[in-house]
């Protein structure tokens, strides 16, 4: 049974008026322009790769996992052994085995420059 096509819903795009067509080009954003988009995305699989892990670590819903942060600018400026000592602290809330997650954080982040903040002009 087809409904008259009149009374269906329709989505109408509004189009900008011709003045706001001759606006010049927006510029890439600063993320991108400043970035690899390769680092950004290297970055980001580690950041899930992190919150996968800690699921599987705690054991539990993403709500009940303790407040951590695992900042990777801070971690990259120490040395690996701080990094150890400092994942290790983070972690001691977990009763289970965290030396798979520490390696396999460390190997991911072998290479990984740090992100300057940048700076306000």
């Amino acid at each position: 049974m087809a409904a008259d096509p009149s009374t269906q819903p329709r989505v109408v795009f509004q189009t900008p008026d011709k003045e706001d067509e001759e606006a010049p080009h927006r510029k890439l954003g600063k993320l991108t322009v400043k970035y690899n988009r390769k680092d950004l995305q290297r970055r980001l699989d580690i950041e899930e790769w992190i919150d996968g892990q800690l699921h599987l670590l705690y054991d539990c819903e993403e709500e009940e996992i303790p407040e951590l942060e695992i900042d990777i600018d801070e971690l990259l400026e120490l040395t690996d052994a701080e990094q150890r000592s400092k994942l290790q602290e983070l972690l001691q809330e977990c009763g289970k085995p965290k030396e798979d997650f520490i390696n396999g954080l460390l190997y991911r982040m072998k290479g990984l420059r740090k992100m300057s903040v940048p700076q306000k002009k």
